[in-house]
């Protein structure tokens, strides 16, 4: 089922999956590159090509055709994206060991990941320090109305990111969006083991005596729409173009809706319809 945008703006409707449960959502978790942020955008252009690169200098793969790598490290990194970026740099050490190469710590891999990363990002974030950038421009379009909706409707709001916590709290103060999360802002620890989407979520349900019906999640990843659904959450796919901010990303839609996702947007230009989906 397909609800027409309202406004002339958002021309790609939003998309259900299945109905939401009759209980209005008391509290959300919501990811931030690619749900929120776009500071990030373009993550994947470092990624793939750096861990093709890994792939490709193995025994097995200098056997094996560029592109098939590619597919490879392409599908495991999405399957991986909303945790922590060291599962997916672990990921990539078992495929590095499964085509016959001896892999480094994943750590090594995330940290070079992230220096490439960051090489592409700065004048981003040193724009937005300074003022020469507009935050508007690097955010999914609509978040902070989106933001401002959930919670003139009582919504209590989670920020649960598989980007380290020391930069999603310093880019979420950028953007202007951390006070609309009351402190509640998570992401990744150097001791992986300590933090999850799972465990936030687990929290949320576990201190507010929570019935999981009254949980909605928001996501363009993987493991954040299979993590909300298992509680009995309803889960949001963001299938955000990142690159042009507008329009589906198809590739995103397909993998959201194969993760479960409950409904589909492209963005939150138009909100009446989600609106409408969330609190009837």
């Amino acid at each position: 089922m397909h609800i027409a945008p309202t406004t002339a703006s958002a021309r790609t409707p939003m998309e259900i999956v299945r109905p939401r449960p009759a209980v209005r959502p008391r509290f959300a978790v919501l990811d931030f590159d690619g749900t929120i942020s776009l500071i990030r955008e373009g993550w994947q252009r470092i990624m793939i090509p750096f861990f093709t690169d890994m792939l490709c200098g193995t025994p097995g793969g200098k056997e094996r055709p560029r592109e098939e790598l590619e597919a490879t490290a392409r599908e495991f990194i999405f399957l991986h994206t909303g945790k922590q970026t060291i599962y997916q740099c672990i990921a990539l050490a078992d495929h590095i060991r499964q085509l016959g190469g001896t892999p480094r710590d994943p750590q090594d891999y995330k940290d070079e990941y992230h220096r490439r990363l960051l090489e592409r990002i700065d004048h981003r974030l040193q724009g937005l320090a300074d003022g020469s950038i507009d935050p508007e421009t690097l955010t999914v379009p609509g978040s902070y109305a989106l933001l401002d909706m959930l919670r003139q409707q009582g919504v209590t709001l989670y920020l649960a990111s598989g980007t380290d916590e020391v930069y999603v709290l310093r880019e979420a103060k950028l953007l202007g969006v951390d006070a609309c999360f009351g402190g509640h802002i998570y992401g990744a620890q150097r001791d992986y083991k300590t933090f999850s989407k799972k465990m936030v979520i687990a929290r949320i349900l576990r201190e507010n005596n929570l019935a999981g019906a009254q949980l909605v999640g928001f996501g363009d990843g993987y493991v954040e729409i299979e993590n909300v659904k298992a509680v009995g959450g309803s889960a949001v796919g963001v299938a955000s173009n990142e690159a042009a901010r507008y329009g589906i990303d198809a590739w995103k839609r397909e993998r959201l809706l194969r993760a479960g996702a409950d409904a589909i947007v492209p963005d939150y230009r138009d909100l009446a319809p989600l609106s409408a989906y969330l609190f009837g």
